[in-house]
């Protein structure tokens, strides 16, 4: 009854309007190269600390799933994937737009994409709350080798050096020490600064670093030619039919099927995303496919399965999320920030002493996938509008909101600062080929580490034992291991393949 009556809620004309407001807010940042849903969330998270836990959430579940959904835009309108979860969607659905079917392309990145962030959601539902229980047999052992297990994931996600991934980590985690001692409350690295007690606020250096951070570089590598002429193009595009036949249709379920199967998994898989399910599904469609031949030139099997991976993985990556409190990616991260902001710690205590909000969390992402999937289609003849808008304006918005929202938190100046200097950071980044998502991790991952590591040895009395005294933390530590090795060997290995 609990599901049902909070469902009803959510369909309020209250509720919906601020699902809405993120539906609308994700299209737009989604279809634009350049913005991600990271940063809209990012943007948005302080803007939601004047509302209550359910009506913020309803906005940033809105914006997640549907700037996932609209990256797939821009990738069949100009080639260019709005989010890092579009790869896939560029290599058949230009094909589209090219032979005079874009409309075709757009309807099935709305159907299949809302098909694929539902299928995730219901597997969500159904494993989080067994998971959760699982995870209430940790104790500060379980938790301090759990974020060593986080940790690792920077190795994952450095992008092109694993050695440029680690020092930026570390650098977050040498951050997150500064403030009073989680044991001893003495205060360390604050400089006599009253502003540094509680240590370097998450959600500042979030907002500068994905928000200003991403501003800056794109002001850096502008070229105006390019922008008119996508802007150009995306005003003479050819839309024709908008939804599939029945044939199709029928063609489509078993790579559907598939698709929804491996992208959860791949989710649910800590430092995994949309960009890597999304290519791994593509794949294995091509094999499954009787006509392979098709992909990469138009295919429909291709398109479609890309579309269900996008936002496949969101359920996943929100299981792990909430049970365990590791962030997958950086859009998860950024969503803790948000929980720990209204107060609460994710994790499996979320499922008992918050049990309701989860169940709001995850009637929203069922309410937010329907809405885009209405948005989407009602929209599909005029979704080409939004790469019209010109970047400069963009600019001007996006900075305002990372002042706003900065501000807004703590009515501190010094939390503009913060947002600024990480932006300024964020932006260094960038142009020396440095991944954020380390940093991101080390920085948020940091307290929890050093904490559970310090109780576990006041518990042992000073014994190391304890931290192969249990079978989940052997299991844990052994996933430590891997997670080290297995994209070392894969990255040394590539080189000897070409």
């Amino acid at each position: 009854m609990d599901w049902i009556t909070t469902f009803l809620s959510i369909l309020t004309p209250h509720m919906l309007f601020f699902l809405m407001i993120g539906v609308i807010g994700g299209a737009v940042i989604g279809a634009l190269p350049g913005l991600s849903a990271t940063m809209g969330i990012a943007i948005l998270t302080p803007l939601t600390f004047w509302f209550s836990p359910a009506e913020g959430f309803a906005m940033l579940i809105g914006l997640w799933n549907s700037a996932i959904w609209a990256g797939g835009i821009s990738a069949i309108l100009i080639n260019t994937p709005g989010t890092p979860a579009s790869i896939a969607t560029t290599f058949d659905g230009y094909e589209f737009m090219k032979r005079g079917e874009a409309g075709l392309a757009l309807g099935i990145n709305t159907v299949y994409s809302a098909i694929g962030g539902l299928f995730s959601t219901f597997v969500c539902i159904f494993i989080s709350f067994p998971m959760a229980k699982f995870a209430l047999k940790f104790g500060p052992p379980e938790y301090f080798v759990l974020g060593l297990f986080g940790l690792t994931m920077m190795i994952s996600v450095s992008g092109s050096s694993i050695l440029k991934g680690l020092l930026v980590g570390f650098l977050g985690l040498l951050i997150s020490c500064i403030g009073a001692d989680p044991m001893l409350a003495f205060n360390r690295y604050s400089f006599s600064n009253a502003n540094l007690i509680n240590g370097i606020s998450f959600i500042p250096v979030m907002i500068g670093m994905f928000g200003i951070g991403e501003v800056l570089y794109q002001i850096y590598e502008n070229r105006k030619t390019d922008d008119i002429a996508e802007r150009q193009r995306a005003k003479n595009i050819k839309m024709g039919r908008i939804f599939v036949n029945r044939k199709e249709a029928k063609r489509l379920i078993p790579t559907t099927i598939m698709s929804s199967l491996i992208s959860v998994v791949v989710g649910a898989i800590p430092a995994t995303g949309g960009d890597i399910s999304s290519v791994i599904c593509w794949g294995q469609a091509k094999r499954m496919s009787k006509h392979p031949e098709e992909f990469g030139k138009g295919s429909i099997e291709g398109l479609a399965t890309s579309c269900v991976a996008n936002n496949g993985v969101i359920g996943g990556a929100l299981a792990t999320m909430l049970t365990l409190g590791i962030p997958g990616d950086s859009v998860s991260a950024v969503l803790i920030g948000s929980l720990m902001m209204y107060g609460m710690q994710p994790g499996p205590m979320l499922f008992t002493e918050h049990k309701d909000f989860v169940i709001t969390i995850m009637c929203l992402m069922i309410a937010a996938n329907l809405a885009f999937l209405i948005f989407g289609l009602a929209t599909t003849k005029v979704s080409a509008k939004v790469l019209t808008v010109n970047k400069k304006t963009v600019w001007v918005v996006v900075t305002l909101l990372c002042i706003v929202g900065s501000f807004a938190l703590n009515n501190s100046m010094f939390d503009v600062l913060v947002m600024a200097l990480s932006g300024f950071l964020g932006f260094l980044f960038k142009k020396m080929d440095y991944a954020a998502g380390p940093f991101i991790l080390g920085l948020l991952l940091g307290h929890l580490v050093e904490s559970n590591f310090r109780r576990s040895l006041a518990l042992s009395q000073g014994s190391y034992s304890i931290f192969v005294s249990s079978p989940i933390v052997i299991v844990l530590e052994i996933l430590i291991v891997l997670s080290i090795v297995v994209p070392v060997i894969r990255r040394t290995r590539k080189p000897k393949l070409a």
